[in-house]
């Protein structure tokens, strides 16, 4: 027999991952204020985003969403785009003050106007429009007249989610009530990082149930306007949360973050009640029999078809010793006052040895895999979509124009197999939406992070798909991961 040297003996190929499920939903997703523009056009009045981006100080460089992404005469364009790279949904916020400008009363049809046009693009497109009506913007009006923390914001959350569902019930099949109240409710009205910038913790966690609420009220709306087969769901930022060590006191400091974090919108929402412990964390700040009444619990536990969760880091906390100053590396900006009503004292924590994204967020696809698991788990029944997962990073265009962002690919990378195992583990997930679309309007950091598969130059507007959008377009066409490089 002869010898074969070994430089001579064929290289196997990686073999590519095990596909995904029959129907798994591929898309990508962005949010009105951020992409959107045209902030006085057709009607629009200004939100909670647009008085807050224009109040000196609040954002970096000044910068708004006066024009953003310029989405609205662009959504054609954008279209084509999308259906190019091979994009099977397209998740997209309303803005409610282009809608109903004042929260209140009949729609502007101008407004409507744009969603009907941009659905029905999408549609000729071959793409499923996938309709979030809340993603923090609040109308002014609405918020002068005491905004979340007061309960007919919910009663009129309802009326607008009506209208929406009679406007384009007959071409949208798949509505989402609210994207990460948490964030509204505790940024907004928490640290004051977000829209509207007070920081309340009373007015937090008053906003926090009459989020609920609206989402309640919502989904009835929503139900009694739209076919039966029509898809409703919430999506929620769910914090997959670790103690930093194996002591009582930081499995403590977990506990608390879970419960104002996590279960303050799952308890009510997923099990008719909110969990027992959180409610003693927090009866010093708030009056709860008060502020839930009778016929709540019921209406904010109205059934959902998909419930959605977000995820981008891990959540990584401790109970500081005697003594010791507590850090606020919980990923959601700066701010003295904290989001965490009740624990202000727990401690946040970068993951130690894990990359870092622009955002100075740890880079660990364990922790989505984690996090479906355990929502899995804890709710068998109830089918699970990641509706935002995706990264920022320092991109630029070479001397080409091209944009390379192999940062970004190996963390889609890794957080796509992070949904295949937790599937291939039993978790009934049927789709995934990159975050972001396009770069945009990044809230308090204004222009300065990148979320985008399509890099914009804003100046010029001009769209330049990313090797990101490359990769994800193919990973679209295999339904599976491509092997590792």
């Amino acid at each position: 027999m002869t010898a074969v040297r070994p430089d001579t003996v064929p290289q196997q190929a990686p073999a590519a991952q095990a596909p995904f499920p029959t129907g798994f939903l591929w898309g990508a997703a962005t949010a009105a204020y951020q992409v959107e523009g045209a902030a006085s056009e057709r009607g629009r009045t200004p939100s909670i985003w647009d008085t807050f981006s224009h109040t000196p100080g609040k954002v970096v460089n000044g910068d708004t969403g006066d024009v953003a992404a310029d989405h609205f005469h662009r959504y054609r364009d954008d279209v084509a785009l999308m259906k190019r790279l091979g994009l099977q949904a397209y998740r997209f916020s309303v803005s409610w003050s282009r809608v109903q400008p004042t929260g209140r009363g009949p729609a502007v049809e101008r407004g409507l106007d744009f969603y009907r046009s941009l659905v029905d693009e999408l549609l000729a497109a071959g793409i499923k429009p996938v309709a979030t009506l809340y993603h923090w913007d609040l109308p002014q009006e609405l918020e002068d007249a005491g905004g979340w923390p007061e309960r007919a914001t919910a009663e009129r959350f309802a009326d607008y989610a009506a209208i929406m569902a009679r406007a384009l019930g007959d071409r949208v099949s798949m509505w989402t009530t609210l994207n990460e109240p948490w964030c509204s409710a505790f940024l907004g009205y928490g640290s004051g990082v977000h829209a509207p910038g007070r920081t309340e913790p009373a007015a937090a966690l008053r906003a926090a149930h009459h989020l609920n609420l609206a989402h309640g009220r919502a989904t009835e709306a929503l139900r009694a306007n739209l076919p039966a087969a029509a898809q409703t769901s919430v999506t929620l930022n769910l914090h997959q949360v670790r103690p930093l060590t194996g002591s009582a006191a930081d499995a403590d400091a977990a506990r608390r973050i879970d419960a104002v974090g996590n279960r303050i919108f799952t308890g009510p929402m997923l099990k008719g009640a909110y969990p027992e412990d959180l409610l003693t964390d927090t009866e010093r700040i708030v009056n709860w029999p008060e502020l839930i009444h009778e016929g709540d619990l019921a209406a904010i536990a109205a059934p959902i078809d998909v419930l959605g969760v977000n995820y981008y880091t891990p959540t990584i906390v401790s109970t500081p010793a005697d003594g010791a100053g507590d850090t606020r590396n919980d990923g959601h900006g700066s701010s003295d006052h904290s989001p965490w009503p009740g624990s202000e004292h727990v401690a946040f924590h970068l993951a130690e040895g894990k990359p870092r994204t622009a955002m100075n967020w740890s880079v660990d696809p364990n922790g989505l895999h984690a996090l479906l698991m355990d929502v899995a788990r804890e709710h068998p029944d109830l089918p699970l979509m990641v509706t935002e997962n995706g990264a920022a990073f320092d991109d630029a265009p070479d001397a080409d124009g091209r944009v390379h962002d192999p940062e970004r690919v190996a963390y889609l990378h890794g957080h796509l197999e992070a949904v295949r195992r937790a599937v291939a583990d039993g978790a009934d997930v049927r789709g995934y939406f990159l975050w972001s679309l396009m770069d945009n309007f990044e809230w308090g950091y204004g222009y300065g992070k990148r979320f985008g598969a399509v890099y914009v130059d804003y100046a010029t507007q001009r769209r330049t798909p990313k090797s990101s959008a490359h990769w994800y377009g193919d990973v679209i066409a295999r339904h599976a991961l491509p092997p590792e490089a």
